[in-house]
């Protein structure tokens, strides 16, 4: 598979969204014939970011997210972004088990997930400016 697809998509920071996200993130990968495992690493890996969005992104209102994504070759590019409250020590925030609500039973491993899942996962954000999660894989020839 030669040919280049993408796609964007903004969607409300709302907890049923993250299911969404999940689905379209899959039908958009469908044709680069997956793995089962490879498409299930691929839906945890967003609904991470997503969740990531949804719950630190906007502590107090809901707020846009934009998910855009990119094939090419055997190569998945994929942005969750949104315009919200930015995370203020990104070292920190990387690091397994840390988590700003912890009363809420987070277990502040979004991040370690997606990097277990993707090839290669950066973080960009800013303070009150927001938070870009940009991941990518490599889908195996079968």
């Amino acid at each position: 598979m030669n040919e280049k697809n993408t796609m964007k998509i903004n969607f409300l920071s709302l907890s049923q969204n993250e299911t969404f996200a999940r689905t379209v993130i899959a039908a958009f990968c469908l044709p680069l014939n997956p793995s089962l495992s490879e498409l299930n690493e691929i839906k945890t890996a967003v609904s991470e970011a997503v969740t990531n969005a949804v719950v630190h992104a906007y502590p107090d209102c809901a707020g846009e997210i934009e998910m855009t994504a990119e094939t090419a070759d055997r190569k998945l590019h994929i942005e969750i972004a949104d315009k919200g409250v930015g995370i203020e020590n990104l070292e920190e925030a990387m690091e397994p088990f840390y988590t700003t609500r912890p009363d809420e039973e987070r277990s502040g491993m979004g991040f370690t997930v997606m990097q277990t899942f993707m090839e290669d996962v950066k973080i960009v954000s800013e303070v009150n400016k927001g938070t870009r999660v940009i991941m990518n894989k490599t889908i195996a020839i079968k």
